[in-house]
């Protein structure tokens, strides 16, 4: 691909306010769940915004965009401080794209490890809150 593909990559022609969000959160490297649970909402608000099936209110949109590092007009319009284009994706031998997809696989594993031991450490407070009681 040539790097002209890549000009204007989130611009407003080029990109919806939920493909620049996705984007902005894939970067800052957060899951949906992760950045509904920062801003104080429910995962089905943040995928609406990401499918723009939805846009959020002044204050949530600027929680947003400081979440994010970008700036709230770049999330409207992709002018501003945002994100850059990505690279262009190289092609890899073989078994650099089988070791790749493998780590993909581990790091959304280790996510989702992640989220089950928060809420084992959360209910575990709280039977020890009951037992202390």
């Amino acid at each position: 691909m040539s790097e002209d593909t890549y000009t204007g990559w989130f611009s407003q022609d080029a990109a919806t306010f939920g493909d620049r969000m996705a984007g902005a959160r894939e970067a800052a490297g957060m899951t949906q769940a992760q950045l509904a649970r920062r801003l104080g909402v429910k995962l089905q608000t943040v995928t609406a915004w990401e499918n723009d099936q939805s846009e959020p209110r002044a204050n949530k949109l600027q929680m947003l965009a400081g979440l994010l590092n970008v700036s709230i007009k770049w999330l409207l319009t992709g002018e501003g401080d945002g994100l850059d284009a990505p690279a262009p994706e190289l092609e890899l031998a073989g078994d650099a794209s089988a070791v790749m997809a493998e780590m993909r696989q581990l790091r959304s594993e280790f996510v989702r490890l992640n989220d089950r031991l928060g809420h084992l450490e959360k209910r575990m407070r709280i039977l020890l809150k009951e037992t202390i009681t």
